[in-house]
């Protein structure tokens, strides 16, 4: 069965292999990866979601799973863990950028949004200034702080 825990230093490196693979940036990682959490198929991280907190908002980055494990509900399930974070974190709304699941977003209860509606600390980011183009979509969420993980 698959896990969902907390990244390790040491995932790093499979980490990056999935966002390449999923043609994700790594720019700015290093600002994630103390954020992140997992999905483990036994040794192997085969799923990735990470948050970094910028105050009350956050930025939610390098969703990715596996090629053969995409469709099965693993992704929604990074994405809960890593909303679980943000909310013990005291985030109260999450932003992301994407080219490539402005369909899927929405599913989750992200809404469609604009860069003038980010606060200007996460407008700054790598993600923002480096990492995507323009012509990403942007999407918001609000998080109910104190919410609990369903794991």
């Amino acid at each position: 069965m698959t896990s969902i825990e907390r990244a390790k230093p040491a995932d790093r490196a499979a980490i990056e292999t999935l966002l390449v693979a999923a043609d994700l940036p790594l720019i700015g990682l290093e600002l994630a990866i103390a954020t992140a959490v997992v999905a483990r198929d036994g040794d192997n991280v085969v799923g990735c979601a990470a948050v970094e907190p910028y105050g009350s908002a956050g930025l939610l980055r390098s969703v990715a799973v596996t090629k053969t494990l995409r469709g099965t509900g693993l992704g929604r399930r990074l994405v809960a863990e890593a909303e679980a974070f943000a909310a013990e974190s005291g985030i109260e709304t999450l932003f992301l950028l994407t080219e490539s699941a402005e369909d899927w977003f929405p599913r989750l209860g992200y809404e469609a949004s604009t860069r003038n509606a980010v606060p200007a600390t996460l407008a700054a980011s790598p993600e923002f200034t480096d990492a995507c183009p323009n012509s990403a979509a942007v999407f918001r969420k609000t998080i109910a702080t104190g919410w609990r993980s369903r794991r």
